[in-house]
């Protein structure tokens, strides 16, 4: 069985819109594409708390389609950063209602019932599913409860408008943190993993 590993960049209310820059994604007026660029430093690597395992281990790529076209628009033309031919390398399945449009290197198209092609690929052989971004799809995900782990990269920003992490459908569950770092310039890379249902009691009780 495949692990599904949901990663993303975060502001402290939850905002993950645009984060790499300005032109990356203006809808519903967010003016404030680039978000994370201030918060990168010499110990902050962008990639590190979200890649860092996934990078030493195979792993194909779960995108959303917007997230897709951002990605196959900049990582081909970035060979001199690792992650680049890393990339290009790697599966990456997009779900897109226009699979004729998706020519990245090594891509597979996800149509119809998304989630539920998602679900089969879980159930099948292969290296881990990695996302990144894909508000929409992740969305989904999470109300058909399909995540396994948690990658998130929070800053120390609150941007108070712009697409969210957690959607109002998202299915209840509980999860542990397994790993967090500090960075200097206030960035939390945190990794949680599912630790079943939602737990409930009363503060105070023995």
């Amino acid at each position: 069985m495949r692990k599904l590993i949901a990663a993303a960049f975060v502001s402290l209310d939850g905002v993950m819109q645009a984060p790499g820059g300005p032109e990356e994604d203006p809808s519903e007026n967010f003016a404030f594409g680039g978000w994370t660029a201030p918060f990168w430093a010499e110990d902050t690597d962008p990639f590190m708390g979200v890649f860092d395992d996934a990078t030493g281990h195979p792993f194909d790529l779960l995108l959303g389609r917007r997230t897709y076209d951002i990605f196959a628009a900049y990582w081909p033309v970035h060979q001199e950063i690792p992650i680049g031919p890393l990339f290009d390398r790697v599966t990456k399945y997009v779900a897109t209602s226009d699979p004729k449009t998706a020519t990245w290197i090594n891509t597979v198209a996800l149509t119809g019932d998304v989630t539920a092609g998602i679900a089969r690929l879980k159930q099948g052989d292969g290296p881990d599913l990695l996302t990144q971004g894909s508000s929409v799809l992740l969305h989904a995900l999470l109300a058909h409860d399909l995540i396994d782990e948690l990658r998130l990269m929070t800053f120390p920003v609150v941007l108070g408008h712009g697409k969210r992490w957690f959607g109002q459908g998202s299915a209840p569950a509980g999860f542990t943190l397994d790993r967090t770092l500090t960075f200097s310039t206030g960035v939390v890379s945190s990794l949680y993993t599912r630790a079943g249902p939602v737990r409930t009691g009363t503060i105070g009780d023995a």
